[in-house]
């Protein structure tokens, strides 16, 4: 976002967005600041940078945007966020603006790498749950729709998740992968091998899908998981680092006979889940910072740094509540 008429654009996006969820005119009004403030400062400060926007109506109207630049990252983000601060000759309110308004804020920041700044705009908070979530999901290049589908569910001290990837790009990718999130809505809590199999079935009228579902208990401290294809999940800490390896296959075409998972799920561990448009072998390191922060700034940063920029991709990332 080098061209200050990118900020008007995506100004003009999010108030759209914001009436298509029913939100007031206060709220579309913080929201439009939202995207001022932080596509300015990408303009004035960052090198790549791009702002990621998305709106949801599960629990409530959401709008969530993330402000992504690959440098050159901010030496003091205390100072940073302060009244009055600026590099730039300005009057130096904006992170501090941003942090006011949003529901949710968060950031993180290293030098010669970039930042990542969470804002997340609701007309209430996100339900107390025993678990912390966040998503990045990203079309093609060229194309307008994602070919990944994901889907989170919550009971207690429970979490379902699922990750869909349907086979190729755009619009029937698109109508693959959102076959498997419809099942998983209706049963996200449902027993692994016995829901994959019966999302073979119902993705037998689509062009098929990878896909991986999977169980987490806070309680028990375990992750259960099953899938077919090239969606990957790994569960993540400062000393423990274990995937769950694939199954060949594509659920609705061909598909071995379903085997399940089950791994440790240590405490502060993050549970990663994601299409294969993101590298495999991305270093455990990469996280490890962000695990006391918002999951979606974890997902974010996997994105930027290993995403491989030409393919749908998706990350998921759960984490225990604080």
């Amino acid at each position: 976002m080098g061209d200050p008429s990118c900020v008007g654009e995506a100004r003009r996006h999010v108030a759209a967005l914001c009436r298509e969820l029913g939100f007031g005119e206060v709220a579309c009004g913080q929201a439009a600041i939202l995207v001022n403030e932080l596509g300015t400062n990408l303009c004035k400060h960052a090198q790549q940078g791009q702002l990621w926007i998305a709106s949801r109506q599960a629990d409530g109207p959401e709008i969530e945007i993330l402000s992504v630049d690959n440098g050159p990252g901010i030496r003091d983000l205390s100072l940073a966020m302060r009244d009055g601060f600026s590099t730039a000759g300005s009057p130096g309110t904006g992170l501090g603006a941003v942090q006011r308004l949003a529901t949710d804020f968060d950031i993180h920041s290293e030098v010669g790498k970039g930042t990542m700044i969470l804002a997340r705009l609701r007309a209430s908070p996100r339900p107390k749950q025993a678990f912390q979530w966040g998503v990045v999901a990203l079309p093609a290049p060229g194309e307008t729709v994602c070919g990944d589908s994901w889907g989170v569910a919550f009971d207690g001290q429970r979490a379902a998740i699922l990750v869909a990837d349907g086979l190729g790009h755009g619009v029937h990718a698109a109508q693959a992968s959102q076959a498997a999130a419809d099942q998983f809505v209706k049963k996200p809590f449902a027993e692994l091998r016995s829901a994959l199999d019966e999302a073979h079935v119902i993705l037998r009228m689509t062009r098929g899908a990878a896909v991986t579902r999977a169980l987490i208990d806070a309680e028990s401290d375990t992750l259960l998981s099953v899938g077919a294809g090239n969606v990957a999940i790994r569960v993540v800490s400062g000393t423990f680092n274990r995937s769950m390896l694939a199954q060949y296959g594509t659920v609705g075409v061909q598909m071995r006979r379903v085997e399940e998972t089950r791994m440790a799920w240590p405490p502060h561990a993050l549970v990663v889940c994601h299409s294969d448009g993101l590298q495999s072998r991305w270093p455990p390191a990469a996280v490890e910072p962000l695990i006391g922060h918002d999951p979606t700034l974890a997902a974010a940063v996997l994105v930027r740094d290993f995403g491989r920029g030409r393919d749908d991709v998706t990350v998921l990332v759960v984490r225990r509540s604080d």
